[in-house]
Parts: structure tokens; C-alpha cells; sequence
């Protein structure tokens, strides 16, 4: 259903996309052409997301993984360029981004009231010795993608949102929308002004009270994304860990609440928010810092904020 704001200028949609809740927001006096664009955003993340999805056995990415080990799959273009887009992220952030997460052993992993310990090192190791996205070999000439090792497998959780939200703004803009927001659970791509002339108000979450703001960002074609160990962790002896494990360790991260990233590209923001966290403050901060068009917010686990140089926030 279409909502339209009280002076009937910004029209938006909220539905799941992807397995998440998003919201496509377009600014324009037209609510029938806002309607069309909206509608043709829509199309184009469920596109992306059959092209994606690790849940059809016919998608692309199912057939790379079902091929594992096995011969290399030709895909379209479009999902070779993302994977290859991929391993860039895995070698600039030393394999903390790794597509081939979809490899771990998730038997170990829970994240409920039953989980009252850690696994121990060795075992955490072995759940992750098929994450390695050095093995996943890629063929420009015949656009093909091969998985060295048998039982490995891609998944996109990490990029495939940012991506669509991308996409779908690229769509509405070259369509002539002038100003919107594409939403993907809070992971926004923002483009033009309010209807007021003033640029879109981004509320950063608190990550003790979800639902609570701490700092607020004004933005205009700028794309936010969070990621923080508030929506899924587990407590054990005292200590918060987040649901997001580190590749190399196979243990769950901890030392950092949330990170949220600001970049032109939502593809780029939202594959750099897990990866940072599991990076830690320092390093994290200091690669951040190193990126041109790129800034960062980290809250520590003692409620310290951290911000790469580039970025002031209120």
C-alpha cells in the first residue's frame, strides 16, 4: 500500500524484500508516477534477489555453491562483477569481509538462552576452514566462477542489500526522480532533499536502546549502514557477544557495540560495516581513514564513540 505524507509529497512503500523489511521513499507531487517508480524499484530488488538468494535452488549463487569442488558456473555479468567487487572488499579488509561465509558450520551457533559457552578453538577453527575467499577462482574471459574446495559455499548477507538498494536508486534517479530514500532494515541510500529544501535527518541508533536515537546526521546522496550486536548476541559469564563471527577465528566478535559507515554507494557501506567490526576500533578506524569518500561511527563496548577523522557528528 502507498502512504502518502500529510502535504502529499513523499510517497512511500514498506514490504519484505530479500528477508528484509524495506521502505522506498520518492518525493514528488504525483502520487500515481511516484506509485510507478516506487513499483519499478520493487522489481528490480526482487531481480536482484533471485539472482542472489541462497533459498532457490535455481539461483546463480546455488548453482556456484552446488558446484563446489566440482567445475567452475557460468553466471550473468552482473553477479560476476559483484563477486569479483566481493574479493576486492576481502583483500582491503585482510579477509574480515568474506563471501564465503556461507561455508561455517552453523550448528555451533545459536545465539539463544541454551548457548552457555563458548566452543572451544580448535573446534571454532574447524567450523570455519571453508571460509577462505582466496579459493574462489574467477574466469573474466568465460565469466565463470569455481569453488576450489567441495562443501564451500557464497552467500551475499553481507553486500546483497546495499547492492539492490544501489540499484534500485540508480533506476528511480535515471527515471527522473529528483529526491527518495531506499530503506533496506536501516540500511538507507539517500538521494536530493526533503520537500522543504533541507537535506534527508538520519537518526543513529543507541545500541543499549534500539528504538532510541544518540546522534543524528544530515545527509543528502549518501548511503548509512549499521550493523551492532544489539539485534542478535548471547551473554555468557558476563560478557556480550555479537552474532557476527570472525572468519578466521570461527568465535564471535566482541569489543564493539555498532559500527555505522557513510559512503556514496550503499553497496560499499554495507559491505564495510561487518567487517569493521570484526577489524576492532583501532585497525578498523585506521583503514576507514585511509579511504577516500568514506567515514565511520563506532561504539565501543564502554559506550565510547570513536569517529574516523572525516565525519562530525551531533
Amino acid at each position: 500500500m502507498l502512504v502518502s505524507s500529510a502535504d502529499g509529497l513523499i510517497h512511500k512503500k514498506q514490504l519484505r524484500l530479500m528477508g528484509n523489511a524495506f521502505e522506498i521513499s520518492v518525493v514528488d507531487e504525483r502520487a500515481d508516477w511516484a506509485a510507478e517508480r516506487i513499483d519499478e524499484a520493487i522489481a528490480e530488488i526482487r531481480r536482484i534477489e533471485a539472482l542472489l538468494t541462497t533459498f532457490s535452488d535455481d539461483s546463480q549463487t546455488n548453482q556456484i555453491n552446488q558446484q563446489a569442488g566440482i567445475q567452475p558456473v557460468k553466471v550473468d555479468k552482473e553477479v560476476f562483477d559483484l563477486i569479483k567487487r566481493s574479493l576486492k572488499i576481502s583483500e582491503l579488509t585482510q579477509g574480515a569481509f568474506d563471501i564465503t561465509y556461507g561455508s561455517i558450520d552453523k550448528s555451533l551457533w545459536n545465539f539463544d538462552l541454551s548457548m552457555k559457552a563458548l566452543p572451544d578453538a580448535e573446534t571454532a577453527r574447524k567450523s570455519v576452514r571453508l571460509i577462505n575467499y582466496k579459493n574462489v577462482l574467477l574466469d573474466e574471459s568465460e565469466s565463470t566462477v569455481f569453488l576450489k574446495e567441495k562443501g564451500m559455499r557464497i552467500g551475499f548477507g553481507g553486500i546483497g542489500k546495499g547492492y539492490a538498494a544501489e540499484k534500485a536508486k540508480m533506476l528511480m534517479i535515471s527515471k527522473g526522480v529528483k529526491s527518495g530514500i531506499v530503506n533496506a532494515s536501516g540500511d538507507l541510500s539517500t538521494w536530493g532533499s526533503q520537500p522543504n529544501g533541507n537535506a534527508w535527518t538520519v537518526g543513529i541508533a543507541d545500541p543499549n536502546a534500539q528504538h532510541n536515537i544518540f546522534s543524528s546526521l544530515k545527509i543528502s546522496n549518501i548511503a548509512v549502514a549499521t550493523s551492532g550486536n544489539y539485534e542478535k548476541f548471547v551473554v555468557i559469564n558476563g560478557k556480550k557477544y555479537s552474532h557476527t563471527i570472525d572468519p578466521k577465528t570461527g568465535l564471535p566478535v566482541s569489543g564493539i557495540k555498532s559500527v555505522t559507515i557513510l559512503s556514496p554507494n550503499a553497496e560499499l557501506a554495507d559491505a564495510m560495516a561487518t567487517p569493521i567490526m570484526v577489524m576492532g576500533v583501532k585497525v578498523g578506524l585506521n583503514l576507514i581513514n585511509q579511504m577516500q569518500g568514506i567515514a565511520c561511527i563506532i561504539v565501543d563496548d564502554a559506550n565510547k564513540i570513536h569517529t574516523s577523522k572525516n565525519i562530525n557528528i551531533n
